[in-house]
């Protein structure tokens, strides 16, 4: 208490004195002031304590071993190592079940990693006891082995608040993440699991200060009535208000262009514009299923829908499809079975039509030996021509599919992608007019197969479709286009044909800048020869911000952002093994944690985590 004139009373401090362990038998362990013979603790390290706990308990101590005695010294060094020995032992068991939970942990993640169900985490231990007892067979050691995998905690509650928690450690390492990001962008997708739930998965792409990106799930919102595009913007704007999500850093938002995401009214872009909290961003149509769209321009209807019908003639009946195995079987194919096509997978339909072309002679044969009625189309030689062409298209169109799928995609490696594809069309459909065929394996082996019936092949329809399908990619690809002088200076800025004014504009436009500063900025930035010395590698994140803070910001931005929602289709991949018929009842906080570690790049710091609880073997 203060006195009157306002001074504080001192608490005094008492220290532990080393001649006290001869002279009553007290040690310090763990802070604490332990009596060695009966390992009774006092609160405070004092002599009068020390001294009357001795006197009363233990006072006999001093007839049987009498003081600076050779005796009492070994008494006291017996009793020291018997506190040592004990303390070991305590520490040992600690240690074991902190490895326990540690070893809990990293198997729990396996599982969840694998998608697998939190019960098999009793079957994952059963298997290691029986492997244990066979590996560590000869081992001295083996029985503490045996042991230590026994005392592995796996069961399905364990796995499962494993899981949560593993989850929680890794949305805390996002986060900082997030806290420390210069911008991020977001790609966001719809699907229904397994319960009929629309889930809305989101994912944030962050640029870091050294210009890093990286791209993380950032949440998944449980719409459990409507899906439209306001219901998914409130549920979204909750998440922020909940989070504290730091949306003024938002540089775009991509969607698959459902129009619950892209309404001009309603929707859910719209939305977030109409709302104070977020900044000017941009939006983008996702360049996968744009691209996937522009396949669907090919005026191929009839061959579609003939190969379809025969497939299924084929596949839709058991016996069928018995016999014709048994049929590819007899003939010695490379192929066993006739596949089959969907329009929601958009790669089905070139290996599906690859197949069919290729058993095309064993679907004649096999409808001649078992007296059905013969497709008039198998024998029609330019919807085989058509077949063919639409095969190599197809496959052309799949393999640019494949190019743009990926993590850690950038727009300008998919832009660049697309810029490529659409001038391989250009000059296909120019081979094409010349009746240049070497593009093309299947219509090629076709017209030689047909010999002199194929000589009448109309190349100009052909060459149609292409450019069909070329002015289908220009229309749709415009917002892209607007984008491609920007990342083009951005991937070399030291271009001395670079049109400074225009490109300041778009710049400026893009992410609201100012365009004098832009324009100051690039020509500073083009006679800097420091900068230029290292234009060959990554250089941006040399820029200084108070000398170049509109082309950093740029830069930023730029590497931000998402140029398809491939993350949000794969982890929906992830959800429909995870979330099956068999595990239906999952929540939706468990559901969530489960993708967030399947997907993660964070790894969960296992030592940590097992620190940080009490630790327990399992019976």
């Amino acid at each position: 208490m203060s006195g009157e004139g306002g001074t504080t009373k001192k608490q005094k401090t008492y220290h532990f004195h080393s001649e006290w362990e001869e002279e009553f038998f007290f040690t310090m362990s763990f802070s604490k002031c332990v009596c060695l013979i009966c390992k009774f603790s006092i609160a405070t390290s004092k002599k009068g304590n020390v001294e009357r706990h001795f006197r009363t308990h233990h006072g006999k101590y001093d007839t049987d071993f009498p003081l600076k005695s050779e005796l009492r010294k070994r008494k006291l060094r017996e009793l020291k190592s018997q506190l040592s020995g004990q303390q070991s032992l305590f520490t040992q068991h600690t240690s074991k079940a902190k490895a326990a939970t540690e070893a809990s942990f990293r198997v729990s993640h396996v599982i969840v990693k694998n998608k697998r169900s939190f019960q098999e985490g009793e079957m994952v231990k059963e298997a290691f006891v029986e492997a244990a007892d066979s590996l560590f067979g000869e081992f001295k050691n083996k029985a503490e082995i045996m042991s230590s995998v026994k005392a592995l905690q796996l069961s399905r509650h364990t796995v499962t608040r494993r899981c949560e928690t593993m989850a929680e450690d890794v949305t805390q390492q996002l986060w900082k993440d997030i806290k420390d990001c210069e911008c991020f962008s977001l790609q966001l997708d719809e699907s229904t699991d397994a319960s009929d739930t629309a889930q809305v998965c989101i994912y944030i792409r962050l640029v870091l200060s050294d210009m890093s990106a990286k791209e993380e799930l950032l949440t998944v919102l449980p719409m459990k009535e409507h899906a439209r595009g306001q219901d998914i913007f409130q549920a979204f704007k909750n998440f922020i208000e909940k989070t504290q999500l730091p949306v003024y850093k938002l540089v775009s938002i991509t969607t698959d262009g459902a129009p619950a995401m892209v309404g001009r009214v309603n929707g859910f872009i719209a939305k977030c514009r109409q709302d104070d909290a977020f900044p000017d961003f941009l939006n983008y149509h996702c360049l996968i299923h744009q691209q996937a769209l522009c396949a669907k321009m090919l005026n191929m209807k009839e061959i579609m829908d003939v190969a379809t019908k025969i497939a299924c003639s084929i596949r839709a009946r058991a016996l069928q499809r018995r016999l014709f195995r048994a049929h590819l079987e007899r003939a010695d194919c490379e192929h066993s079975e006739l596949l089959l096509h969907t329009d929601v997978r958009w790669l089905s339909r070139g290996k599906f039509l690859q197949r069919f072309r290729e058993l095309c002679p064993e679907i004649k044969e096999f409808f001649r030996e078992t007296g059905q009625a013969e497709y008039t189309q198998l024998n029609d030689g330019q919807w085989l021509l058509d077949l063919a062409f639409l095969t190599d298209l197809t496959n052309m169109l799949n393999d640019l599919n494949l190019e743009l799928q990926g993590k850690d995609k950038t727009v300008t490696n998919m832009i660049s992608s697309v810029n490529a594809f659409k001038r391989k069309l250009k000059h296909l459909s120019a081979k094409m007019q010349r009746r240049d065929f070497a593009n093309f394996h299947n219509l090629k082996s076709q017209l030689e197969t047909q010999g002199e019936a194929g000589a009448q092949l109309d190349s100009a329809r052909y060459s149609q479709q292409i450019d069909i399908c070329l002015a289908e990619f220009d229309r749709r690809f415009q917002d892209f286009t607007l984008l491609e002088p920007v990342a083009e200076f951005m991937a070399y800025p030291f271009r001395d044909d670079a049109d400074i004014d225009a490109l300041s504009s778009k710049i400026a436009t893009l992410f609201q800048l100012n365009s004098c500063g832009v324009e100051d900025e690039i020509l500073n930035l083009q006679s800097d020869i420091e900068l230029k010395s290292r234009a060959h590698g990554q250089f941006w994140n040399l820029l200084s911000e108070i000398k170049y803070p509109n082309i950093r910001k740029c830069a930023t931005s730029l590497t931000a952002l998402f140029g398809s929602t491939y993350l949000c289709e794969s982890t929906f991949s992830h959800m429909k093994i995870i979330k099956s018929q068999y595990r239906s009842t999952m929540t939706d906080e468990h559901l969530e944690a489960c993708l967030r570690l399947a997907v993660s790049s964070y790894r969960p710091d296992y030592a940590s985590l097992a620190d940080s609880m009490q630790c327990k073997s399992s019976n």
